[in-house]
């Protein structure tokens, strides 16, 4: 059994924040460009500057708002992270193009959980992605929202794509905290958690509610392995 989900710190800022995050048992880091909204958003040069200064295997994704395969291939050569994260709808044929043109990288297909078509959306992304990332945007407002928005959606849904998409990693986003994110993994069971506003005050990563929300991950992770053997009834 796996010692426990895995967890991503988003919105990282800095080598400090970095660092920060891995310390506390983070195995994803979360880089924010451009994007049309949203908090924690850093210019490529920054970003390029981050991954370059971590050992070379972390864990480093990318959020990109880009959506053809061409766009985003340029942007991760510049930069060169680990994985990314494509916070908008990219078409299947993008993604498979994608794929081609980066072999090696991991690549994360976000699915907002607005209404059931989630479902539909997530079947269609699983066709090409290595992993379903379900977050709380709204990409179909005039200003589309592609994350960080701080809220909750329907964890019962998300619970549904999971089985629906399996056994293709699913990670559950949006409006997570150390207060919640206990629920969040009974309620939907994912192979990981991201987290941006939930471990922050003042849009700096806090020590405090970074430390407060890792322990909660991994008291939920001990309770569903449950006591060890002969501590049982």
């Amino acid at each position: 059994m796996r010692p426990g989900p895995d967890v991503k710190i988003c919105c990282i800022a800095s080598l400090a924040e970095a660092r920060l995050a891995l310390d506390a048992g983070a195995r994803w880091l979360g880089l924010v460009s451009a994007m049309p909204s949203g908090p924690g958003v850093i210019d490529d040069h920054l970003a390029t500057q981050i991954v370059r200064g971590l050992p070379p295997q972390t864990r480093t994704v990318l959020l990109t708002a880009r959506t053809t395969a061409d766009d985003i291939a340029r942007q991760h050569a510049a930069i060169g992270s680990h994985a990314l994260q494509l916070v908008d709808r990219v078409a299947p044929e993008e993604g498979r193009r994608l794929r081609e043109l980066c072999p090696e990288v991991r690549l994360f297909a976000v699915i907002h959980v607005v209404d059931a078509g989630a479902l539909d959306e997530a079947r269609e992304a699983a066709q090409w992605a290595d992993a379903v990332l379900l977050d709380s945007g709204n990409p179909g407002l005039a200003v589309k929202q592609l994350g960080g928005t701080g809220r909750t959606h329907d964890w019962s849904l998300s619970r549904r794509i999971r089985e629906a998409i399996a056994p293709l990693p699913l990670f559950l986003a949006g409006g997570l905290r150390p207060e919640n994110v206990d629920e969040a993994l009974r309620a939907v069971q994912p192979f990981g958690v991201d987290v941006c506003s939930g471990v922050r005050q003042h849009g700096a990563l806090d020590p405090g509610r970074l430390s407060a929300f890792m322990a909660a991950v991994g008291a939920a992770a001990s309770a569903r392995r449950g006591p060890p053997d002969g501590d049982g009834a």
